[in-house]
Order: C-alpha cells, then structure tokens, then sequence
C-alpha cells in the first residue's frame, strides 16, 4: 500500500489531535488544529485511508515541513 504523509503548513501549535492510529479518514477530514498567529487552523488529510502514524501530540510545537500525520491507502 501506498503512503501520503500530511505535514505542517505553519509553524504553530498543536491544539487537538482529532484522529487515532486505525482511524479510518476520507480526503478533506479534519486530522488536528494548529493554532498560529492566534488563529486556529484545521490541517486536513489529503487522502483517503486509515491513519498508520501520529507524530504529534496535543501542545507541541510545530514547524513548516514536519510531518503531522501518515495515511496509508
């Protein structure tokens, strides 16, 4: 199977994770919030599938490029 790795479009904050790892997603769901610049912003998965990784956790700061979520499909 094939894997699609969501990563961080901001730098910011993790708010909420909104999946867990066998979570089943469609393309366009919501995956976490990251607030940035005090905005909160939805990151979405970009593919449909089940999510096989979580790397980060509610709280953590982020930066440009790391990696979110991976969704096999």
């Amino acid at each position: 199977m094939a894997s699609e790795i969501v990563d961080c479009p901001i730098t910011g904050k993790i708010l909420e994770v909104k999946v867990e790892v066998g979570s089943k997603v469609e393309e366009g769901d919501v995956v976490c919030l990251l607030e940035s610049m005090k905005m909160e912003n939805p990151i979405f998965a970009t593919a449909s599938g089940t999510i096989t990784e979580i790397a980060v956790t509610s709280g953590q700061t982020v930066k440009f490029g790391e990696t979110l979520v991976v969704i096999e499909y």
